[in-house]
């Protein structure tokens, strides 16, 4: 956490003060902010884009709040939280993951329902290049990020093994819009100990050191309010009870305006907690300007 904190109050440093009756909001292009991931930050629903959350350009603010749901056959992931984004450059974000074990926690002597939280603080600077504007170029938008996490369940985590109940994920980032194609390229890599993002804890007897995962994102703008894509995560697979496997998605966004969007996404989650072939829908609403 304390890693964190500094690198918040680092980046905050270089974020100029602006008056309450200076605000600029809503200077970026439908969807380009990309929507919340369910861990809180600016992205797709579970690769972390290196874009800031909102609709504020450069010298503008912006912000969203959602709520996202994500059922399975065996189990249930919700996630809500906020983000801000400032002057198109630094982003902060926080999101509450609730995964209820349904009738499998009682197979897994965990009881019925038994459900594990966690609490993600997040935050993203962008380093260089414009994944919107600068299409005169072929670079992209690189942004560097950290995400603490912290899991309520210690004991039941020190139970199946894993070696904490608190971690810290290390990203960087890298999107680029083709206006003249209507397609988006995100790719990133994450430096990572977290059992399923977490919720299983950090770490355990197939792998106790960071390791290096990628997150791809390829988007089409069928219009300027609908996009549709799909989405990789790879996974480290650290606890010995039960395998962990890499995560797709295929998605459709939609968006009302610059103030409320909606993603609807078909999900494959692989094995959870010795549970295979959790596959199923994602549904996330966010509000924001």
């Amino acid at each position: 956490m304390k890693s964190v904190v500094a690198a918040t109050l680092l980046v905050l440093s270089f974020a100029a003060p602006v008056a309450a009756e200076e605000l600029e909001t809503g200077g970026k292009l439908l969807l380009t902010g990309g929507v919340s991931t369910i861990e809180g930050s600016g992205g797709g629903g579970i690769a972390t884009w290196a874009t800031t959350t909102g609709y504020g350009a450069a010298g503008q603010v912006g912000g969203n709040i959602h709520g996202t749901l994500v059922t399975l056959p065996d189990f249930e992931l919700r996630s809500w939280g906020a983000a801000v984004g400032l002057h198109d450059r630094v982003e902060l974000s926080y999101a509450r993951q609730t995964f209820d074990t349904r009738d499998a926690g009682a197979a897994l002597g965990l009881g019925k329902g038994y459900t594990f939280n966690q609490d993600i603080w997040g935050v993203k600077v962008v380093l260089l290049g414009d994944a919107v504007y600068d299409q005169d170029r072929l670079l992209p938008q690189i942004a560097v990020g950290a995400q603490y996490k912290r899991n309520d369940r210690g004991p039941v985590i020190a139970a199946v093994g894993g070696e904490d109940d608190t971690g810290t994920d290390y990203y960087v980032a890298a999107t680029k819009l083709l206006l003249d194609r209507s397609l988006l390229l995100n790719g990133a890599v994450r430096m990572t100990k977290a059992n399923q993002t977490g919720l299983l804890g950090f770490g355990g007897p197939n792998g106790g050191d960071y390791s290096a995962q990628f997150e791809g994102s390829v988007a089409w703008l069928a219009t300027r309010r609908l996009a549709f894509g799909a989405e990789y995560r790879s996974k480290p697979s650290n606890l010995a009870f039960a395998r962990e496997d890499d995560w797709v998605d295929l998605f459709a966004a939609y968006a009302v305006n610059k103030n409320l969007s909606v993603t609807a996404a078909w999900v494959d989650l692989g094995e959870i907690a010795t549970f295979k072939d959790q596959r199923g829908v994602y549904l996330s609403l966010q509000a924001g300007f």
